[in-house]
């Protein structure tokens, strides 16, 4: 088993974040309640925490799948414990994502645990540990809209079900964007081990760029519409509305002011 090579150290689960899911737990709470005197703040650690959670689950699972794979080194390297600092580029895989959040209600979390592929054998081991990460964002949209496609919304709050829509508009955002085949995504990845060896040495100067291309695409107007269309088309499909995904977003940036309550729910 791959696992024996791990200590039970490499795979405790780090205090950094207990502390996250510890925050995001207080401060959905807080939410549920409306105990803080300031909702927009309570929804912006609530959505932000839960986040974090979901960008350190993502990248959890590409380790927890290479280690599987034949990886071995992935304890080592603290991969396994879920805490964020531990990863290789820590800017790419917290910092800019909650940047892209804050200035856009964007998820796309940024692929930075190293893996020594070269200890793995099997293009579908490969296409597998890159397509593990955005299925954890698949997950975990399926979990947020749960209350809303089983339809049991009944004495929930109206604004943690607004803080919950705009959380799972990130997991589908993050989910989409992530398979896409471009390089330094995981959708790249997916389909990588099957290209030419040409065609990837040819791609792989263009890994670097893949995350701030795709953003900076999105502020194209026309490209920016029509993914959002298709974004809340699985949205409905899940039973978010788009009134949901909106005052989640606008109780979300409390700096702007703490919008009044609606009243109208559908």
């Amino acid at each position: 088993m791959t696992t024996a090579a791990t200590r039970h150290s490499d795979r405790r689960i780090s205090p950094v974040f207990l502390g996250i899911a510890a925050v995001t737990a207080v401060s959905g709470w807080a939410v549920w309640t409306d105990f803080a005197a300031q909702p927009g703040l309570a929804v912006f650690l609530f959505v932000t925490g839960a986040w974090v959670v979901s960008l350190c689950l993502h990248e959890y699972a590409h380790a927890r799948t290479a280690l599987h794979s034949g990886d071995i080194s992935i304890g080592a390297k603290g991969y396994l414990t879920l805490n964020p600092l531990a990863y290789t580029h820590a800017l790419l895989s917290i910092v800019l994502p909650v940047i892209f959040v804050i200035m856009g209600g964007i998820g796309l979390p940024g692929g930075a645990v190293f893996i020594e592929r070269g200890r793995i054998r099997g293009r579908w081991r490969h296409s597998l540990i890159s397509a593990a990460g955005p299925l954890t964002n698949v997950l975990f949209a399926v979990v947020c809209t749960a209350p809303f496609w089983l339809h049991a919304l009944d004495g929930v709050p109206d604004t943690f079900r607004y803080a919950l829509g705009f959380l799972a508009l990130l997991q589908v955002t993050a989910a989409i964007l992530n398979f896409l085949p471009v390089p330094g995504l995981d959708g790249y990845g997916v389909i990588e081990p099957w290209l030419p060896q040409g065609v990837r040495r040819q791609m792989e100067p263009f890994a670097q760029f893949g995350l701030l291309a795709i953003f900076a695409v999105l502020w194209i107007p026309g490209v920016n519409q029509v993914f959002f269309d298709m974004v809340h088309a699985i949205m409905r499909a899940l039973g978010v509305t788009e009134w949901d995904t909106y005052w989640g977003q606008q109780f979300y940036r409390f700096w702007q002011g703490t919008p009044e309550i609606p009243v109208v729910t559908q």
